[in-house]
């Protein structure tokens, strides 16, 4: 062990910002992280043990115990429990003669949940030693129990176990007409840079991530650095070594637009980094691939090495001095990496834990150092912007949403899969072109988002009525709205980074509050209190998973109290019982609650 973790410390030139390259490798070899060799890298990294134990415990994808050879992980994903994963999951247990959340005795094979693979379109799915398994059922997994018994490699595994197609449905401005490799940079260059972003600025491109900020501007901010930031010198600002980020840590359930695009334009989204990196001056990118994409990862390899033979990356590209290189780093399981900081921490080796801000990225971002984070499909469109020109894009859509969004449909529907659809498109639409009837309602944005009902499938898809990252999911009236946010519920509480404690608590809470409501132990004082712990989550958390946490709650309690009311106990009273004060006692009760649990979290903070 000693001599192979000394080699793979130095491959990556014992840089502790390497550590979670490094810690996969070590996970994939032993199928845990042994004591030593934490102990050891500490040592040739120069960072403290705790801390590389500290981020062993953080990703989902490392385990201080060891694991299966095989380590086979089903996806807890709300779409993949619509198509049967539960009775599979079951069934898979049973083939193994193994329960779930163990390791066989044998220790050949273990056999445990995670959150969502990316894969919605084509479930039941789950990984493999973190490779992608698709569209399980029984005869797939009598197939792979008996792989695994067999002790084949993965590699003599049939191929058609791990295919993962695009479902690409429905092309629009973006995806129907890719631009041709260095086209992007050609027309930047030949344009000149400052014109060219004012070219992304009059576009109106907005990040596809879902916050929507103002790409052009973010841009602008990182190489100018915003005067009115104290945290900022301006001259220095200017001379600061710059990075640019591809955020594809598409972790949202009902998202998987980002595999599709990293698997078929992955060259256009190469050239759109480089495009920001001419435009701010950046000479290196990095790519950050969700774990759960390892699939992903060779390929893009072998198209990065293919840009640089083509002089579209490296030293000097297209002769006009530009050095600019870009380097791929896979996640590890954590679903805060999405956000912007905490991806950030991430890629240094970090826990990933949102950073108080300000400073923002654009100012102090990677080593501190100013930083440009977009996702896949905001590069993806500045490409294009740089070729085809403001006016192309700003053509289609709203006054305040220009251009498309690629979306990924999934659920209860006939044609699930990715659509491009410009801004302002009525919901009704989009459902009725992926096949959609009887609608119940629709999940906007993921879990993160808004629930809609059929009462309001005339809303447009737009950054000024419903905007999101991508995600789609469609439920038919065949479905329980509260099984549903049940599912949401349990998956922030399991997603919680920890670190402050209205959300680290507050989502345990919710979880549990909502359990009760939904198995039937419920009284009316839980709901009331089960919305005022809502309340307390969104108002009072560190970062936008836990402000987005209870909005499954608030969505659907919003849209269909009756249904929460249905759950709660059949209580009988007596004559003369006062049950409006009882309601009014209970409405206080959760509100002195409310005020202790804010009291608490001031002390911590505090401390």
């Amino acid at each position: 062990m000693q001599v192979f973790i000394e080699n793979l410390a130095a491959s990556h030139n014992y840089q502790s910002t390497r550590l979670l390259q490094i810690l996969r490798a070590i996970q994939a070899r032993y199928h845990h992280i042994p004591e030593p060799a934490i102990n050891q890298l500490a040592g040739l990294l120069g960072i403290p043990g705790t801390q590389i134990t500290g981020v062993v415990e953080f990703y989902s994808f490392f385990h201080s115990t060891p694991r299966g050879q095989y380590e086979l992980l089903i996806s807890d994903s709300i779409t993949d429990a619509m198509l049967g994963k539960h009775s599979l999951m079951q069934y898979l247990s049973e083939k193994l003669q193994l329960a779930v959340g163990a390791v066989r005795n044998d220790g050949l094979v273990s056999l445990d949940n995670t959150s969502c693979t990316g894969l919605c379109d084509q479930g039941p799915a789950g990984l493999v030693n973190g490779y992608a398994l698709t569209h399980l059922d029984r005869p797939r997994i009598d197939l792979v129990a008996g792989l695994i018994n067999q002790q084949k490699p993965l590699a003599e595994w049939p191929r058609e176990l791990f295919e993962v197609d695009d479902n690409l449905v429905k092309p629009g401005l973006l995806l129907a007409r890719p631009i041709a490799q260095g086209e992007a940079l050609r027309a930047t260059f030949n344009r000149g840079l400052q014109e060219s972003l004012a070219e992304i600025n009059q576009s109106g491109l907005r990040g596809r991530g879902g916050a929507g900020y103002t790409t052009g501007w973010k841009w602008h901010l990182c190489y100018e650095g915003p005067e009115e930031d104290a945290f900022c010198d301006v001259d220095a600002q200017k001379q600061a070594q710059r990075y640019v980020i591809c955020n594809a840590d598409e972790g949202e359930p009902g998202t998987f637009k980002d595999r599709v695009l990293l698997n078929s334009y992955a060259h256009q989204v190469f050239e759109g980094m480089t495009v920001c990196a001419a435009i701010i001056g950046a000479n290196q990118g990095f790519l950050y691939l969700r774990g759960e994409y390892l699939f992903l990862y060779d390929k893009l390899q072998a198209i990065l090495a293919e840009r640089r033979q083509a002089g579209l990356l490296g030293d000097n590209i297209l002769r006009q001095g530009l050095n600019f290189d870009i380097e791929i780093c896979l996640g590890a399981g954590a679903y805060i990496c999405g956000e912007e900081s905490a991806l950030i921490e991430s890629l240094e080796g970090k826990m990933g834990i949102p950073r108080n801000r300000p400073p923002y990225p654009v100012t102090q971002g990677y080593l501190g150092k100013p930083t440009v984070v977009n996702n896949v499909e905001t590069f993806l469109a500045a490409a294009a912007i740089a070729v085809k020109g403001a006016g192309w894009f700003a053509a289609i859509g709203t006054e305040k949403s220009k251009g498309t969004k690629i979306l990924s449909i999934s659920g209860d529907c006939s044609r699930p899969g990715i659509y491009e659809y410009p801004f302002g498109t009525a919901i009704q639409t989009i459902l009725d072109e992926c096949g959609a009837s009887d609608v119940l309602g629709v999940q906007i944005g993921g879990p993160s988002g808004t629930f809609i009902s059929n009462q309001e499938l005339h809303r447009k898809l737009a950054f000024e009525d419903l905007a999101t990252g991508g995600s789609f999911i469609i439920f038919n009236n065949s479905r329980n709205i509260l099984d549903i946010v049940n599912n949401f519920t349990h998956f922030f509480a399991h997603e919680s980074c920890g670190f402050c404690t209205p959300c680290r608590v507050g989502t345990a809470l919710l979880k549990k509050q909502l359990d009760k409501i939904v198995e039937g132990h419920g009284s009316a004082g839980d709901v009331v209190a089960l919305e005022e712990l809502c309340r307390l989550v969104k108002n009072h958390s560190h970062c936008g998973l836990g402000q987005t946490a209870a909005n499954p709650v608030l969505t659907t309690l919003e849209r269909y109290p009756e249904l929460y009311q249905s759950r709660l106990k059949k209580i009988s009273y007596e004559p003369g019982f006062d049950l409006d004060g009882a309601l009014d006692i209970a409405r206080r009760m959760a509100q002195r609650n409310d005020a202790a649990a804010h009291l608490t979290q001031t002390e911590a903070e505090h401390d």
